[in-house]
């Protein structure tokens, strides 16, 4: 029996928009082109992962120049979430409003944070989120409370966070998605880039797929790639997909593609024909534009005097600097814990002998600095040849070289006076997150506030590529969000 809707891919808008839809009888169809990790050694070793490479996808992209991308975009049951750091943060009721920085002006969303914020309550249900309102200068209203209280800070991260607020800085609890003591039983080491596969952390398989499967009309078909849509006047008729070396149509009333703000770009413009010779949705000639992926810059703090014995790290944030701080009182970011940082990650990071690699981690506070990635319509991901071409032109870098300074002096302060710091490479496009934007001007958007493309009638996107702005916290809440909101129109339009 056919589906009702075809949903491509598990990450964290495909999966949340199939719980959203399981309970309404609808026979929903999730394509993978993954399979579900299996537990491994390589799971839990640092080596594997930051030096040998274990779990990134056999995959080539290519720069504007034609330089290849070995890109950390992962192809496996809940998508990039398996690797994430689980921070789940409502974007800040300013960031829907067009606003000033240093760069530029952001455009604002059609949206208003109050229209999305019953869908940041019942996200963070679905992700099991731990946090506090408190102590967040920036913080918007919550019509109910975190389900879980924070994860709470070691002995050193408390000490940091008064070394912080005898700086006058606020610090407040950073939302996540963990349970702190399953993953800890799990293995001592390690959270950032490495996947879990016994459910402690909230990622899109572990909470939303394994929500959306508990019902008997939603299904999942892995190891199957999508390699064209196609489109028959205002409707997708078919859905190309690859498995286990067969190739086959599908189709489905409703058709939802959910394969990341890179991907699901380049299979829009890889499904050119005759009748859309620029690219399906693409009418507007804003598919694969405005691509964004936040300027970030990863510190560690070193002090050879002072040890730093935590095992989970990553608990507290600053937001001081995120709608203030530059030379007009221009936002610059968001400051926020790294997961621990250990002597064999810094070793395949930083390419440095294991013995000096931990002693560094082990004197030093790992922290990051996020600012926000202005949307650029010269930004885009393209397809040519075959294949994925990002060109990422990166934004607003005045604001993060600002906020990277005053988080270096807070660092400095508070008692770590040495800091290493490095960009995030353009081969890492964790955030990524524009390309298919939402809008009410057909001629300027791909999608319609409701997240169904402008130009077919049966077509939505559902992931971070329909973000206007990529604000400068994770995106991660906020795809979740918006595809609890697109369940309910889906729901309610095809009933």
């Amino acid at each position: 029996m056919s589906p009702d809707v075809l949903i491509i891919g598990s990450g964290m808008g495909g999966a949340t928009l199939a719980a959203a839809l399981a309970p309404t009888g609808r026979r929903v169809l999730i394509l993978e082109r993954g399979e579900r990790l299996p537990d491994s050694p390589e799971a839990r070793d640092p080596a594997a992962i930051f030096q040998r490479g274990h779990f990134k996808p056999d995959e080539v992209w290519r720069d504007s120049s034609g330089a290849p991308l070995h890109p950390g975009n992962y192809a496996c049951v809940g998508g990039n979430t398996k690797f994430y750091g689980a921070v789940l943060l409502r974007y800040r009721a300013e960031d829907f409003r067009p606003l000033r920085h240093i760069g530029g002006t952001t455009p604002g969303w059609p949206i208003g944070y109050e229209d999305l914020e019953p869908y940041y309550c019942r996200a963070e249900t679905l992700y099991r989120v731990r946090g506090d309102v408190a102590n967040d200068p920036t913080e918007p209203p919550h019509s109910a409370p975190y389900p879980f209280p924070p994860v709470p800070d070691e002995p050193d991260i408390q000490r940091l966070r008064a070394a912080f607020a005898a700086q006058g800085l606020r610090v407040s609890a950073l939302p996540l998605g963990v349970d702190i003591a399953a993953w800890l039983a799990r293995a001592k080491t390690g959270w950032d880039a490495f996947p879990c596969t016994t459910g402690a952390k909230s990622d899109a398989e572990s909470c939303a797929l394994a929500e959306a499967l508990r019902h008997p009309n939603v299904s999942l078909m892995t190891g199957t790639k999508v390699t064209r849509l196609v489109a028959e006047g205002r409707r997708i008729s078919g859905v190309e997909v690859e498995r286990a070396g067969a190739r086959s149509t599908l189709s489905a009333p409703v058709v939802v593609l959910s394969a990341g703000a890179i991907l699901s770009a380049a299979l829009l413009l890889a499904s050119a024909d005759a009748d859309h010779p620029h690219g399906l949705a693409n009418r507007s000639d804003q598919v694969g534009r405005n691509f964004m992926n936040h300027n970030l810059t990863g510190m560690v703090a070193y002090n050879p005097f002072r040890r730093n014995r935590t095992i989970y790290e990553k608990t507290v944030q600053i937001n001081d600097f995120y709608l203030t701080g530059g030379p007009a009182g221009e936002p610059l970011g968001n400051i926020q814990m790294l997961g621990r940082v250990t002597g064999p990650i810094l070793a395949g990071e930083a390419g440095l002998p294991l013995w000096l690699a931990s002693h560094i981690a082990d004197h030093s506070i790992h922290i990051m600095a996020m600012s926000e990635d202005l949307p650029d319509p010269d930004s885009r991901v393209m397809w040519r040849n075959g294949e994925v071409v990002l060109d990422w032109r990166k934004t607003n870098t005045q604001a993060h070289d600002l906020l990277v300074r005053r988080l270096k002096q807070a660092m400095r302060r508070a008692g770590w006076p040495i800091t290493l710091s490095r960009g995030f490479p353009k081969s890492k496009p964790s955030h990524q997150c524009g390309t298919n934007r939402m809008g009410t001007d057909p001629a300027a958007s791909v999608v319609a506030p409701n997240l169904k493309a402008h130009d077919l009638d049966n077509l939505y996107i559902c992931d971070a590529s329909v973000l206007p702005t990529s604000a400068a916290v994770n995106p991660s809440l906020t795809i979740a969000a918006l595809a609890l909101r697109a369940g309910d129109h889906i729901a309610r339009a095809q009933a």
